[in-house]
Order: structure tokens, then sequence, then C-alpha cells
């Protein structure tokens, strides 16, 4: 039971501003107090909730609320005048604010020779209790922490890691700690297969390896648009001078040929007749796409085809007519290759457009030209909430527009924001509505699918938008129907209405055995804003904390490195802000290996230096001089 106490008033010898007067003290004593009643307040008010959560959880709970009432006021000049005495300035309190106000009392009721009721350090959670909770809860939900790096490494598979195990056993090698499937992807049967070989690997290996399925959730997307007229783009290899040191090679055949030899860049299906009447050093010729004159050399021959080559950039379209001419010189019939990938439909968006959101696909013509801009929406029931005026962001916050005209139906989008040019928009890209509040279903009906081979398969299930408390409390309810009461919940915090609801969301989450929060910084800065997004993840660093909850720090980090295998200079610095939560994830790529290791190394370096806000401050050997010993 907390106790509040009155302050013992007495009256001050003399007015000044040096920390070290009475006066001074006595004031501080009294805003001290007045913050302390605030935070008791708060508990009272929150009662419900904290008795809401698990036994194990509550006093974290109540270690949120005090946090909650303390950062309802600012403290800064509080904050300065306690530095000044050499006190703590209640900056790094998070995880035990009441105890940490109440040391601070104490203090300053010794200094002005007060009497003082001894508190309990650890009420509810004190500087030692605090950390400690995260860290149980942590390895509740994560699993236990490997040598010197107590920040975990979570990894998104790939689809190959469904059917490629030493793909699998590399990732665990290289040091993941979760492993992350996301449902937006493949189907059930690749999850299992996914789990499968994780859970191989992670025996083979002798480690304790999580696995997360991500929920899709209700993500708006654009719909399908119409494919593009189909195209075949060949160029050859040039120098740096421009020169084509290496030709482009077509591979023409009959229909049914195996597919293409590694030899040739692409392959396309023409008349047999036609095509058995090319021998090696025929002549094919055409007009390109562009209008361009073009000549192919035949310079290999087999049972299916021929392969030919040119030495300049070709484009191929199925009306590209391709003609040549017998060993006699008789020109030989005109032909049209077939097999010709259409490009996936996109339109192109300037600064100005008018663009129609709506439920159904654009029209086209035979051309495949859109002749009204119009684009699919996945969750078209969100039209009647939005209202003219608010914001609209395309495919990451590329492509920015403002809503002009809204109906149930539709949505009529001017293009605000687009590279000079104009910026290509595809099918199945985000859509973001910063500004609208949109009352969208925690779990879709898919998500409520895929919850039963969550069940099956996986220690941890990520609730995508999670938006406010009784999506919490519907995924709880969805898995003890299914028996799994024991998944852990990860909120994934991904729009701004998560954010501002984020300290209700902790406390509904605390009724689960174990949870977390996952900072999705890729919609959070489309949603927030991008010049707001360094903001809302610190404070959700400090609200996690206070909640004793663990963060995962994603979206894009060392993402260059991954896709590439070089990394960028500003990924670096932003995969090192990740030592201050419990987890990092990574993002699948072709060297996500390596990806892994580099941040392995970063994580173990800055765990010497930072935990949490705290700077530790080991012994530094850089600048040492040479004879010290």
């Amino acid at each position: 039971m907390l106790v509040d106490h009155t302050p013992a008033r007495s009256t001050p010898p003399s007015a000044s501003d040096h920390p070290w007067n009475m006066d001074v003290c006595l004031a501080l004593i009294q805003r001290l107090w007045a913050l302390r009643k605030s935070m008791l307040a708060a508990e009272h008010r929150y009662a419900l909730a904290i008795e809401r959560a698990g036994a194990h959880q509550r006093d974290s709970a109540r270690n949120l609320v005090h946090f909650l009432a303390m950062r309802a006021t600012d403290l800064r000049g509080l904050q300065s005048q306690l530095a000044w005495l050499g006190v703590s300035s209640l900056g790094r309190s998070e995880s035990h604010v009441l105890a940490n106000v109440d040391k601070v009392l104490g203090i300053l009721h010794r200094l002005t020779g007060q009497a003082w009721q001894e508190l309990s350090p650890e009420e509810p959670a004190g500087s030692v209790t605090g950390p400690l909770l995260l860290q149980r809860h942590t390895d509740m939900l994560l699993g236990p922490a490997v040598r010197d790096r107590h920040v975990r490494i979570m990894v998104t598979l790939p689809s190959e890691a469904a059917t490629d195990p030493a793909l699998v056993r590399r990732l665990v090698q290289a040091g993941m700690d979760v492993a992350r499937i996301n449902c937006a992807h493949d189907d059930a049967t690749a999850w299992k297969a996914m789990a499968r070989l994780v859970r191989r690997a992670a025996k083979r290996a002798q480690r304790d390896i999580q696995i997360l399925m991500d929920l899709g959730g209700p993500k708006i997307r654009t719909g399908a648009i119409a494919p593009r007229t189909p195209v075949l783009k060949l160029k050859p290899v040039r120098d740096e001078l421009g020169f084509a040191v290496q030709a482009a090679r077509l591979r023409l055949v009959h229909d049914g040929a195996a597919p293409a030899l590694p030899d040739a860049d692409a392959q396309v299906v023409v008349d047999p007749d036609w095509l058995a009447r090319l021998r090696v050093g025929t002549q094919i010729h055409l007009t390109d796409a562009r209008g361009k004159k073009r000549r192919w050399l035949v310079v290999a021959c087999d049972a299916d085809g021929v392969v030919a080559e040119c030495l300049e950039t070709c484009y191929l379209t199925p009306d590209t007519a391709l003609t040549c001419k017998s060993p006699r010189g008789h020109k030989l019939h005109t032909v049209y290759p077939e097999g010709i990938p259409a490009l996936p439909g996109a339109l192109r968006l300037h600064r100005g457009d008018r663009v129609q959101l709506d439920g159904e696909a654009p029209e086209h013509t035979e051309a495949g030209d859109a002749t009204i801009p119009r684009i699919p929406c996945t969750l078209p029931q969100v039209f009647s909430q939005v209202r003219a005026g608010e914001r609209v962001w395309f495919d990451d916050g590329r492509i920015g527009g403002v809503v002009r005209r809204a109906s149930s139906r539709a949505l009529e989008v001017e293009i605000v924001q687009a590279r000079a040019g104009g910026e290509q928009l595809m099918a199945d890209k985000g859509i973001n509505f910063p500004d609208s509040q949109l009352a969208l279903p925690a779990l879709t009906d898919k998500d409520l699918e895929d919850l039963q081979t969550v069940a099956q398969v996986a220690d941890l299930v990520g609730l995508s938008f999670a938006q406010q408390p009784d999506d919490v409390h519907q995924l709880l309810q969805a898995l003890q129907q299914l028996r799994a009461p024991q998944v852990g919940v990860i909120l994934k915090i991904e729009t701004l209405q998560g954010f501002e609801n984020l300290p209700e969301l902790l406390l509904a989450a605390m009724a689960a055995p174990c949870a977390g929060v996952m900072i999705a910084r890729g919609d959070l800065a489309v949603e927030c804003g991008y010049e707001r997004l360094a903001e809302v993840q610190e404070e959700m660093l400090w609200c996690a904390e206070a909640a004793h909850m663990p963060v995962i720090w994603a979206t894009q980090v060392l993402e260059t490195l991954a896709k590439t295998g070089v990394p960028s200079r500003a990924e670096i610095s932003d995969a090192s802000m990740g030592v201050r939560a419990e987890c990092v994830m990574l993002n699948k790529g072709p060297y996500i290996a390596e990806a892994i290791h580099m941040l392995d190394d970063i994580l173990r370096r800055m765990a010497g230096h930072q935990t949490k806000k705290t700077p530790l401050l080991r012994a530094l050997r850089a600048w040492e001089p040479e004879d010290a010993a």
C-alpha cells in the first residue's frame, strides 16, 4: 500500500537563488510532493486497468501510470534545479518513477533538517527491481540473451527459408535470436516448413530461437492495376566509354521448348516453320518499339531454336515484326514474337494530377493506357471515414495527396508530392490516411484463419496496426479460444492513432503472459511525418521502459547492407541506436547473413557504452597514452 506524506513546514531563513539555500530546497520539496500526489491520483484513476493486468505485471502497470502522471507536466525547470544540487533530475527514472521521486525527497528532507519517514526503495519498482522486471519480461518474450549482447536480433525469413535448410542454418549461426514469419506473404504450408527448419537449426546449434508470426492485419493497399503493354528490353554490356563489349543475346524457340539457357538474356516464341529455316549467320531484321532499325545475327542453333546477338539496345513487343532472308537472298515471311511478359500495371502520377481512389480496377484501352485516372483500394470501406482536406500517402510516403472530394464510394485526390517527372504507383502498395480516424477491424477474416497456424507453430504473434485496447482484447480472446494463451503478443505500432493510444495498449497487453512493442518506423514515419519520427520513437522507448515491456526496433535497419552488401554511413549510426531497445529487426535480402554479423558486432560494441538512456562510462582505450601501464 502506498502512503501519502504531508511535508513538514518550516520558515526559510532568507531568500536566495543559490541551490543550497533553504528556500530553494523547500520549494523543490513542495513541487516534488505535488508531483508525487499526482502519481497516486493517477494510480487511483487507472485502478481497474491495473487490476486487469496479470499478477506478475501489476507493479509494471503501476509504474507506467506513475510515469504518465510525471510526464503530464513540464519538468524542465525542476530538472535544472535538481541537477544544480547534484541529485537525480528524474531524467532516467522510467523504470522506477515513484521510488526515484521518493529518494530525491528523502535527500532534500535531510538537507533541510526535516523529519523523514523512510519509504520502501522498491515501491512498486525501484532502481534494482525496475530493470530486473524489464529483463525478466524480455527473457520471457524473446528468450535468453547471448553472451556479451543483451539486445536480440530478429530476422524476417524470406520465402526460400521454407525449402532451404542451409539458409536457415546460416541465419542461426550468424546470430539470429528471433525468426519472423510475415503472414502477408506465402501460405500456411510454407510457414510450417519455415518453423520446422528453424526449430531444427536451433536444436543443432543448441540455441533457443523464438518464432514470431506477424499477422497481415487490415493493411490498406492499392489493388490490381491492369498490366501495361508487354515489352522486352535487351541491351549489350558497355565499357566506361560506351562501347559494346558483350552483345545482347536473345533465344528464339518454338512453343513448348525448354526454359531459356543461362547464356541468353531472354527467350521468345516464334513460328516453328520460320524458325526451322534459320541457320548460323542468318540475319534477323526488325524495327523496335521506338522505331529503331535493328539487326540480329544468329550465332547458335539447337533442337529447340536459335540464339541471336545484337550490339545495340532493342525494345521488343508482340507487334514487332521479325524478318530475315534465306541463304539465297529471298525474304522469308514475317513473324511476331510471343511470350513477352507484360509489365506490371502502373500509373505515373505528377504534382497537380487528380486521381480517383475507389474499390474498382481502373478502365483501360486495348493498348493498356488508363483512360480514367482511378486507383483501386483493397479496403474501400474506409472511404466513409475520410473527409475532404485530409492527407493521403501512397507507397511508404513516396507520393502524397490531399482528398478534395469524399464519398462512401470513392475519394478524389489531388497529388501534391511527387518527384519532378512523376512517380509510378503500382499494385499492392501501402495507402496511409494520417489525418483520418479509421475504425478498422483488429483481426481480419484471414488473420483469424492464420491464427490457427500461429497456435500450432509460433512462440509469438504480431498484432499489426494495433490502435486501441479492444484490438488487444480481441487477439487475446482468439488465442484463448484456440487454446494457445501462452503465445506472447507483440504490439506493432504503425499508425498515429496507435501511438497516441500507446499507454492504454500497453496496459491491455499486460493481460497476456508476456508482451512487447514493435516500433514500425516505416508506417509511423508516413503517419506522423518524417520530421517527427525521431521524437515519436524516443517517446515510445520511454513509455515501454516505464511498462517494463521489451521494444523491437524495426524497419530499414542495415537495409542497404542486406540488399547490396555495402552499408551506408547513416544506417550504421541508426543500427547503433538499437542498443536502447531489447531487440532489433532486420529485413530480408541477399546479404542478410552479412547484415546479422555486422549488427551483432555493433550491438556488442555499444553494450559497453549504453544501456537504455544511460551512458556507461567504461574505460576509453583509444586515447590512452602509450606509456600508460
